[in-house]
Order: C-alpha cells, then structure tokens, then sequence
C-alpha cells in the first residue's frame, strides 16, 4: 500500500533544495528577523524567543523554552504555541536559501504533553523545491535533539515577493521597519514570514 498523496507530499519532478553560496555557516545564529515577531522577536514580552541556528544542508535547529506565558492546561504547553514554534523553525530554512517566503500549509501532530519549563529542541529540513512550493518537514524533541519526539510538522511554504508584505501588513509597522537606519534589520523585517 502506497501513502496518499497530499498537498504536502512533493510532486515527483520536484528538485532536492539547494543551499544559497551567501547562507549563513553551519552552526551560525540566524538571530531574529523582526524585533516583533511573536517567534523569534526579542521585543515580544510572551512571545517565543526562538533561537534558531543553521545546520548542514537545508537544515537549521533551534531551541524553544516553554515558560507560564505558552501553558495551555496547567502546567502544559499550548498546542498553538507547540506549531507555532515548528512553523518558525520551519520559516527560517528560508534564509538558507535567500528565499522569501510564507507559510501555505502547516500539519501539525502532538505525540507527548510538554510541561512548562521544557527545553524543546527543534530541527528542520526542507526535503523538496518546486517552483514557488517549498517542502519541508520539522521535529521537536523534549530532553535533548536526540530525545522523544514530542511534536511534528510537515509544511509547505509559498515563495512570495517583498510586496506581499508592504501590501497586506499594517502602515504603522510597515513604515516603522522601513525607516530603520540599520538597513540589515531593514531588510530582515521582510525576509521571512512563517
């Protein structure tokens, strides 16, 4: 029996991904994107401070504490919380790649509970490219990057162009991030979208 196809299984002429010469170097922070994103923005009092790190390959790792703020039962991550932290590991294989992206597609599985004080070890891949479509699959583990796979993503991203977000996003923060002086947080603000 063969496993169904869905839109997140790539189609067969997809090509494998392929790392960009200007991608950051294996083992390097990609630091956060926006000071505001909720995922991985430092200026975001509850949000999920993400610390993401490039891998090998089209691979990159990251590391979420699950504190108070994230419970969802007592004691216990949300399991929002839990696919937002796959979906912003999973946006961030985009700098690899020097592609803007968005999320299309996020399918989530929760295996284990993850109590508050959990260090979650993420790591993602991006297993397949066809044109616009960005394949990729994602794991978070409890106990270390070689423990219990608490949660699991497979997702498809969406190539867009910076006027995705100048158009859809709000004035205020849009002008406040493109009158930036540091043009490399500029620019970051609109690289990535999960």
């Amino acid at each position: 029996m063969t496993a169904p196809k869905t839109s997140l299984t790539p189609p067969e002429d997809a090509l494998p991904p392929a790392r960009h010469p200007d991608a950051p170097a294996p083992g390097e922070p990609l630091g956060a994107h926006y000071d505001q994103c909720f995922g991985c923005g430092d200026w975001q009092p509850h949000g999920l401070h993400l610390a993401a790190r490039a891998g090998e390959g089209v691979n990159v790792t990251a590391e979420f504490t699950v504190t108070p703020d994230h419970q969802g039962a007592p004691g216990l991550a949300h399991g929002g919380v839990l696919a937002t932290a796959l979906d912003e590991t999973l946006g961030s294989l985009n700098w690899l790649m020097h592609t803007i992206a968005v999320t299309g597609r996020l399918e989530t599985d929760f295996l284990l509970p993850v109590p508050v004080g959990t260090v979650l070890h993420l790591d993602a891949r991006v297993t397949a490219v066809h044109g616009r479509k960005i394949y990729c699959t994602a794991t978070g583990r409890i106990g270390g990057y070689d423990g219990p796979v608490a949660v699991r993503a497979d997702a498809l991203f969406i190539e867009v162009k910076v006027e995705h977000f100048i158009e859809n996003g709000r004035e205020e923060e849009i002008q406040a991030a493109m009158k930036d002086p540091d043009q490399v947080r500029r620019a970051r603000a609109f690289e990535v979208n999960p």
